[in-house]
């Protein structure tokens, strides 16, 4: 879908600006309270259609899943409200203590806080986008 991958791009590069800029003086991170893992986790696979389907993937990640977000759905509608949608759930993903990162053109996964994504570090020096590997 031409466009989308440069949308994300755009969203993900500011993201990844604001993640850096969170770091202390001494260049590491802040420290988290840990946060147990709820008993059962899972892996979903989800459409992004709708605006309205931001509220409906918080709550999923506050339940404690790992969601995989197709968000070429949404694209076919408008370019605009992947870019909010998007920003929305980095948003509320770095609140939460998770973690976010494209996979690909078309897919986005969003981990709750007991979870990281694993990054190569080749991937992400020198301004590359935060993809997951």
């Amino acid at each position: 879908m031409p466009g989308l991958g440069e949308a994300l791009g755009k969203v993900f590069g500011r993201g990844k600006k604001e993640t850096e800029s969170s770091t202390t003086a001494q260049g590491e991170k802040p420290a988290a309270a840990p946060v147990a893992a709820p008993e059962k986790v899972y892996l979903k696979a989800l459409p992004l259609r709708d605006l309205e389907d931001v509220e409906m993937i918080k709550q999923e990640v506050k339940l404690g899943n790992v969601l995989i977000l197709k968000v070429s759905p949404l694209a076919r509608k408008s370019i605009d409200d992947v870019k909010t949608a998007v920003s929305q759930l980095m948003d509320f993903t770095q609140s939460v203590g998770g973690d976010i990162a494209r996979l690909g053109e078309e897919r986005v996964v969003i981990t709750p806080a007991f979870i990281r994504i694993w990054r190569e570090k080749a991937a992400t020096a020198g301004g590359a986008l935060p993809t997951a590997a």
